[in-house]
């Protein structure tokens, strides 16, 4: 499993999430196994695609961090609504996961976890699900084209069986079910498409269909969010076949919660979560601590729709 990192590493925020409130991270994944590499990926494109799980740092350190940074945010009166598993790629590679959300439920705070749902139809994956309070999926399409070509998914999965794998989770779970769809212009917004994926969202019986567009700097720079007139049409044909669905087209505001080393602070949360640079500094973030992260080459800017983001450095492809 390599060395463990530093707490930091392991647990960022709480930062404030569109759909949990404030949300304490867990990043149980390093920088970027993902078994997708999403067009609109806000952490930028994955190099190698696996669908393979494996251990990755030591369930207990993880723990440790989470009790930890909850201690510390008790102490100072910080509210936490929900430990979210949303790491730097896709949290059910991880083999441990299950452990680790059993071992982070002790401190009576709901524990979410933030999945592309791709590999559901392994079992032991739907069972180490079935521990948390909360379970978001992603289902930005039932195309199997559109899915290669927007989602990106390893060449391994079959986009069939991966729905095969939501149905039977669906079924069985007794938590807070959500599902995320994510709307790109001409991609996956055309009125057929929102139909048979809405169609497909309702099968789950979702507690809440969230729809969404991209905040933040996105993989490729080609990536639009669909026009008022598209986001108000794909509203009302989910809201035809579900009964709760919320649109979520506003980023929230960037809050840095600082419990130890402002600057690993930064850098972690910024590693799974990119933030503007204008909110930071409103909140008291200093501009200085900010351009020395730049500087040293742990963050970069990257400018999207007029504002300016700290994002995670990508290191240059060697050759």
């Amino acid at each position: 499993m390599g060395d463990t990192p530093d707490d930091a590493m392991l647990v960022f925020g709480p930062i404030a999430s569109r759909r949990f409130g404030r949300s304490l991270g867990v990043n149980n994944i390093p920088p970027k196994h993902c078994s997708y590499s999403c067009v609109y990926c806000q952490l930028g494109a994955t190099k190698h695609t696996d669908a393979s799980r494996r251990p990755f740092y030591d369930p207990a350190a993880i723990a440790a961090a989470v009790a930890r940074r909850v201690d510390a945010c008790r102490e100072q009166r910080e509210q936490i609504d929900v430990i979210g598993f949303v790491p730097a790629g896709e949290p059910t590679l991880d083999v441990n996961l299950g452990a680790e959300i059993a071992a982070v439920k002790r401190h009576g705070i709901p524990v979410a976890v933030i999945t592309n749902g791709s590999l559901l139809w392994m079992e032991e994956v739907r069972r180490d699900l079935a521990r948390a309070d909360i379970v978001s999926i992603e289902i930005d399409t039932v195309d199997p084209t559109v899915w290669r070509k927007l989602d990106r998914p390893c060449s391994q999965l079959d986009l069939a069986r991966v729905q095969d794998g939501m149905r039977e989770f669906a079924r069985s779970y007794r938590g807070w079910l959500v599902t995320q769809t994510m709307l790109i212009r001409g991609r996956n917004d055309d009125a057929e498409s929102l139909r048979a994926t809405a169609t497909f969202v309702a099968e789950l019986s979702p507690k809440r269909a969230c729809l969404s567009v991209p905040t933040r700097p996105p993989a490729e720079s080609r990536v639009t969010s669909p026009d008022e007139e598209t986001l108000l049409r794909a509203h009302v044909i989910f809201a035809a076949r579900i009964p709760h669905v919320e649109l979520l087209t506003a980023g929230v505001a960037d809050v840095l919660v600082a419990t130890g080393d402002a600057a690993e602070d930064l850098v972690a949360a910024v590693t799974v979560h990119p933030m503007r640079q204008e909110s930071l500094v409103r909140d008291g973030v200093a501009l200085e601590l900010i351009d020395r992260v730049v500087a040293e080459g742990r963050l970069s800017r990257v400018v999207h729709d007029g504002n300016v983001f700290l994002a995670r450095r990508v290191p240059a492809a060697a050759g």
